[in-house]
């Protein structure tokens, strides 16, 4: 739940999470729309997924117990380097260094690496320099110790120098370029995707569809629409996706809402119709599911935090 999310953000989802599921058999056998739900508003859904699939593969492959090597550990979906060696040095004991953000800044300053931090090929040069250190005696707190040093003194901005206990041996405090680590290689401007959402009526209910199992936001609800192409109406893009994903047709088209959403690589720009249905079965072409909801059933299912943000709107419709 930690990775990408701030600590007190996670908290209480953790709490639901574990007061839900508090063995790994509960998680194993739980519907994955449940796990989702829970989830909802966290962002990063594929973790969620994940971690029910970790379950399942310690019930069935390791006999309902968490592995201890780190390669068991590392097999396990949703697992990387960073979580593998972290838990089997801290738990296990093992000599498994860990890199992540806070080390890796660490490490930079220390040694003056001048490989992008955030390049794709960097773990490794990160990873050797990690290994170089460790206390293969004591690696769990050695492990924990120079995450805490990135986090608390070692900061991106305003570094605490002067406390650092590793200071004599860091070359950028002695060079004076210590603002100048870690190199990071420029990332691209975050493109605006436009997007049209189709918020479809048929009496007093309105319909939601399931995206696809696996990939992007896998397994949530949301209204449907799609992508409006370059000269595109979104009026026009509205009527398009519903035909195309749900072959239904509507009547009318009223601007309800416009939202945004930012995800890791890209960032969306919603425009919202409110639609009343105007004949046709649904046959989906894309979704996975779809259902004719109350806007009181609308809280049942798991939706992705961008259709989140339009729920005021669509209620204030019936109101």
């Amino acid at each position: 739940m930690l990775q990408q999310t701030q600590v007190a953000t996670v908290i209480p989802y953790y709490q639901r999470f574990m007061a839900t599921f508090p063995k790994i058999a509960d998680l194993a056998a739980a519907n994955p729309q449940q796990v989702l739900k829970l989830w909802e508003g966290l962002g990063y859904y594929s973790r969620a997924r994940n971690l029910q699939k970790a379950a399942q593969r310690i019930m069935s492959v390791h006999g309902g117990r968490f592995p201890e090597t780190f390669d068991d550990v590392r097999a396990l979906p949703g697992i990387g380097d960073y979580i593998a060696s972290a838990v089997t040095s801290i738990s296990f004991g093992q000599p498994h260094a860990v890199v992540d953000g806070n080390v890796k800044r660490v490490l930079a300053r220390l040694f003056e690496i001048n490989h992008p931090a955030n390049r794709s090929d960097a773990h490794p040069v990160f990873k050797t320099r990690a290994e170089s250190l460790l206390d293969r005696k004591d690696p769990a707190t050695f492990n924990q110790a120079i995450m805490e040093l990135g986090a608390l003194v070692c900061r991106p901005k305003q570094p605490l120098c002067r406390q650092c206990p590793v200071s004599g041996h860091c070359n950028t405090f002695k060079n004076g370029t210590t603002a100048d680590f870690p190199k990071r290689q420029r990332k691209a401007p975050t493109p605006t995707i436009d997007v049209a959402v189709g918020v479809v009526f048929k009496k007093h209910r309105v319909l939601i569809v399931q995206r696809p199992g696996e990939g992007l936001l896998g397994g949530l609800w949301e209204f449907p629409g799609g992508r409006v192409v370059t000269g595109e109406p979104p009026e026009a893009a509205c009527r398009r996706h519903l035909l195309e994903k749900t072959s239904i047709r509507i009547d009318t088209a009223m601007p309800l809402t416009e939202a945004r959403h930012t995800y890791t690589h890209f960032k969306i720009r919603m425009t919202v119709f409110n639609c009343r249905w105007g004949g046709g079965r649904v046959r989906r072409n894309g979704p996975s599911a779809h259902s004719w909801v109350t806007l009181a059933e609308l809280d049942r299912y798991p939706f992705h935090k961008a259709n989140l943000k339009l729920f005021d709107a669509v209620r204030r419709t019936q109101s």
